[in-house]
């Protein structure tokens, strides 16, 4: 259960711009690859399904991400919205990363959240697909860490 001191805005019921502004706040987060800034963003017993994991409150989620992060490298991550209704936000995105041997892949995929009066997600439900690609097909270039405002979202990219 979460409380009015952990409130993350914004908050639903999601507008367009509200539901465009908590993806953005979602991606910027995760570009961070900081498991414990991350995990904050969920309520305590926010339930998940990742592939086949289903990771359930911020330990288990700070756990899957710290796992997440060792083996996907240089991790990049572009986030859109697809729709949104009153405290539910269904987004789409692709990240790129490679691994300890020096394979790149795009990872596609969907996420649906459900959110509390908070702000804080209490489901996250994702569905990814891994796709190699070689290093000269990558398409997110920028230094580590937030996407900047005038790189292409993934409608620009054509993902």
């Amino acid at each position: 259960m979460s409380t009015a001191t952990e409130a993350k805005p914004p908050l639903p019921p999601f507008t367009l711009e509200s539901a465009r502004q908590k993806v953005r706040l979602a991606e910027d987060a995760w570009n961070t690859r900081d498991p414990k800034r991350v995990a904050l963003a969920y309520t305590v017993g926010s339930e998940w399904r990742n592939r086949a994991e289903f990771p359930v409150g911020r330990t288990e989620i700070e756990a899957f991400l710290t796992r997440k992060w060792a083996r996907e490298l240089d991790y990049r991550l572009i986030k859109e919205l697809w729709a949104h209704d009153g405290n539910r936000i269904a987004v789409r995105f692709a990240y790129e990363w490679h691994d300890d041997a020096g394979n790149w892949f795009r990872s596609y995929g969907n996420e649906n959240w459900e959110f509390d009066a908070n702000g804080l997600m209490a489901k996250r439900f994702a569905s990814i697909n891994d796709k190699p690609i070689a290093e000269s097909e990558r398409k997110y270039h920028w230094p580590q860490g937030r996407r900047p405002d005038e790189h292409p979202g993934l409608s620009e990219l054509g993902l």
